[in-house]
């Protein structure tokens, strides 16, 4: 027959379990939107660096949706320099975000760990 306390550590593992699936799918999440935005943010980046050489003259144009708009190299530029900005703020919240699941699950385990040690210390 089961203990008390092997019925507390079954459930505890359980829970653990479930949390660390859990965190491993956002983490896996949070790695491709980071991928996403470092692609975003490279092309960005590239974009910008073949419109540098251009006159300011040179008429520009901005896809949006299925037509294009007429701008000004300062408008696209300026666009492209904020698109850059978003994508670095997003992938530092993302990775802060990563770092405090990752956290998390440590301590989970570390927890599990000590209800271990406390078990064969009895």
């Amino acid at each position: 027959m089961a203990t008390p306390i092997d019925l507390e550590l079954k459930k505890a593992f359980g829970e653990l379990q479930s949390k660390v699936i859990d965190t491993q799918q956002k983490v896996k999440l949070a790695d491709l939107q980071i991928e996403q935005l470092n692609r975003i943010k490279k092309h960005a980046n590239l974009t910008h660096a073949e419109l540098t050489p251009l006159l300011d003259s040179t008429r520009m144009y901005e896809g949006v949706g299925r037509m294009f708009i007429l701008q000004s190299k300062d408008g696209i530029s300026n666009q492209l320099t904020e698109k850059q900005k978003t994508a670095d703020n997003k992938i530092k919240e993302l990775e802060q975000k990563k770092t405090y699941l990752e956290r998390s699950v440590k301590e989970a385990e570390d927890n599990i760990r000590e209800m271990l040690m406390s078990r064969r210390a009895m």
